[in-house]
Parts: C-alpha cells; sequence; structure tokens
C-alpha cells in the first residue's frame, strides 16, 4: 500500500510536467513518440527472453502494453518471439481496431484488452505456454499453495481459466471473472496469461509460477503431500505483500474499498507524450518508499 501511494503520487507530479488526454492526440504521434518507443523494446527484449527460456514455441504466445487510456501496443500473428522486431509491433485500440503497424495484430489480444477493461491498474498482459505451468492446465490442476514465500507474495492464489476457442470473444471472456483477483492465471488446455504494472513485471510472474509449478511436481516425487508453510506464518507474508504494494489482486485480502481501488489504480497519464524514462520513475518510487517506511517505523 505504501509503495502504490507512493507511485500514484509521483506520477502525478509527473503528470504536471506531461501533455494530458490522448483522445484528440493523433495515434500515428503516440506511436512513434520516444515513451512509446521505450515500451516497445521492453516487449521485444521481453519476446526474446520467453523464446529462450522456451516459455513459447513456434509462433506461440502474445504481449501487450496498455500505453494510454484509449491505446495498446501488441505484437503481431505468426511470429517467433526469437525473431520479434520493434517495427513488428502494432497500435490497436481497445475495440480491437489496428490505428498503426505494418503487420497484422495478435488475434488473441481480444484477452487482453478484456483484461484492460477489467482491471484498470493492468498496464501489460505476457500470454504463453511455460510446460510445466502449461501441464497444470491441461490437467485442470491448479498447484498446491503455502509452499514457496515467493509465490505467495508475487503471485497468490492461481485460478484456472474454462476452456474455449483461443482468438474468439468467448475464450475472452473466459478471463473477465478471474482477472480482478488473480494477476496470473491458467488457461484451459492453452498455456497461462499474467498481467502486471509492467510488461517486464508480467513476464516475472509467468517465471515465478512456471518455477512454482516445476518445483512442486519434483517434489510431489519425493512426497505425496507436501509440507506447507506454517498457517500462522501466512499473515507475515501478507504483511510483506502489502508493505511492497502488492496487495492487489489477492483473494486472501479484504474486498478493496473503492478508495484503496482509487490508490491503487495507476493515473491514466498519456505514455505517448515525452517524459522521463519508466526505469528512473521505479527507482525513485522505490527510494521514496524505503524513505517512507523507515520513518513510519520509528513512530
Amino acid at each position: 500500500m505504501v509503495k502504490s501511494i507512493v507511485s500514484r503520487a509521483v506520477l502525478q507530479c509527473v503528470e504536471q510536467g506531461v501533455r494530458s488526454s490522448s483522445a484528440d492526440e493523433d495515434p500515428l504521434e503516440i506511436f512513434h513518440s520516444p515513451a512509446t518507443q521505450l515500451i516497445k523494446e521492453e516487449i521485444v527484449r521481453t519476446g526474446h527472453k520467453l523464446w529462450q527460456r522456451q516459455y513459447v514455441d513456434g509462433n506461440g504466445g502474445n504481449i501487450s502494453a496498455r500505453i494510454s487510456k484509449d491505446y495498446v501496443v501488441c505484437t503481431p500473428t505468426l511470429l517467433s518471439k526469437g525473431d520479434l522486431h520493434v517495427d513488428d509491433l502494432a497500435l490497436v485500440d481497445l475495440e480491437n481496431r489496428r490505428l498503426c503497424g505494418n503487420r497484422p495484430h495478435t488475434s488473441e489480444l481480444l484477452l487482453h484488452l478484456e483484461i484492460y477493461k477489467t482491471v484498470p491498474q493492468a498496464r501489460a498482459v505476457v500470454h504463453c505456454h511455460p510446460p510445466y505451468a502449461t501441464a497444470h492446465a491441461i490437467a485442470g490442476v491448479v498447484p498446491q499453495p503455502n509452499l514457496l514465500p515467493e509465490q505467495e507474495v508475487f503471485v497468490g492464489p492461481v485460478a484456472i481459466s474454462p476452456y474455449e476457442t483461443p482468438g474468439t470473444h468467448e475464450f475472452a471472456r473466459t478471463i473477465v471473472p478471474l482477472a480482478k483477483n488473480h494477476n496470473t492465471i491458467l488457461l484451459a488446455n492453452h498455456g497461462l496469461v499474467c498481467w502486471g504494472d509492467t510488461v517486464t513485471h508480467a513476464e516475472w510472474y509467468v517465471e515465478i509460477i512456471e518455477t512454482y509449478c516445476k518445483t512442486v511436481m519434483v517434489a510431489s516425487q519425493l512426497r505425496q503431500r507436501l509440507p506447507e508453510i506454517p498457517p500462522e506464518k501466512i499473515p507475515d507474508l501478507l504483511a510483506l505483500k502489502r508493505r511492497l504494494g502488492l496487495s492487489l489482486p489477492d483473494t486472501r485480502f479484504p474486498a478493496t474499498s473503492a478508495e484503496e481501488a482509487a490508490i491503487d489504480e495507476e493515473p491514466k497519464r498519456t505514455r505517448g507524450s515525452a517524459g522521463p524514462d519508466s526505469a528512473e520513475v521505479e527507482k525513485l518510487v522505490g527510494l521514496l518508499t524505503e524513505q517512507v517506511i523507515a520513518f513510519l517505523e520509528k513512530y
């Protein structure tokens, strides 16, 4: 929560020097802006990382980032993430209309768009097919919880969506009941989707759940029912999660009030305008959060 408040304050200050409201802004200008270029490069790096880790095969998987209130940048269809370049990306509006880009965008963007519409704080979505997480999705098995602290802090409870044909509106709508309470969702007989505040963080969740599923499968061969973290220790992990500003989404926390939701939602700033590097903002937020927490712990 502290980090969320600090992040909101920093972004509001940044907003003072950045042109707001993209309603009348030229999509082409947004698409080719320096700020969007940084996000495009982050998408490409993430695509290469997914391919190198064998979380995607063939032309599988897709990545998107919401760069403004109205627009997202996404990967194309029928292209290996190992061959992905910045020029391959497209600008698409929330109604799935491609406005910029030379290649047709992924048909599975419909899934991403439903997440963006359902979860205002979602700024990036990664869909892929990591083998151990996908094995759980095929088997219809949610991995046993409360075994590793990292999983509980960064991901928490995992859900499985019902099967529908990928790339369809029906498939996209299966995510709606789950996305508000889960940043990581297994897609039945298909794969995995994660959302986060940045492309990099969404990809982190992919790595965490894939490692968790793999570790649980290996450990299950050693012992049938794995011993969980003691129940009385779980509140400590949830407290750490809240301190890191990761309390949303998580079904183990009370329902979020409208006021808290407003605090945790990133301001709808126009990323198509010139502004500071997102990494610089993240670094500043981290430093300020540490200082605020240190101050509060004195009292």
